[in-house]
């Protein structure tokens, strides 16, 4: 069996049926659980987080090189960010990273013009 949004074969039992759809487990989550970059919970917790373990060191090896990148260049479009991180994620694991950088409060969007980019808060 295969999962109806990302193609991944599915053991036989391990499927789950959400609206219809046959999806695997990482799907179902996403599915169930939404990524969301405004979230004034996250934010709350992450910074007490941050507060009670001491700055950097909540940030993991792919969050550190995505500041260092918005850092060294001013800012990115995210798709421009994906490249430059050279395969490392895929577009949807950016997208929560990213998220999780908005949450600390050390990366945000801003549009230029019609484009959106992301940038150091």
């Amino acid at each position: 069996m295969k999962c109806d949004r990302c193609e991944a074969d599915i053991p036989a039992g391990d499927e789950h049926d959400h609206l219809g759809r046959t999806l695997c487990e990482d799907c179902c989550m996403e599915a169930l659980s939404p990524m969301k970059t405004c979230d004034p919970w996250a934010v709350h917790s992450a910074k007490s987080f941050e507060e009670h373990m001491g700055g950097d060191s909540t940030l993991n090896p792919i969050q550190k090189e995505m500041v260092v990148l918005l850092e060294q260049t001013g800012g990115l479009e995210p798709k421009e960010l994906l490249a430059r991180l050279d395969g490392k994620l895929s577009a949807e694991d950016l997208q929560r990273e990213f998220a999780a950088l908005r949450h600390m409060e050390k990366a945000r969007a801003e549009k230029r013009g019609d484009r959106v980019f992301w940038r150091l808060w």
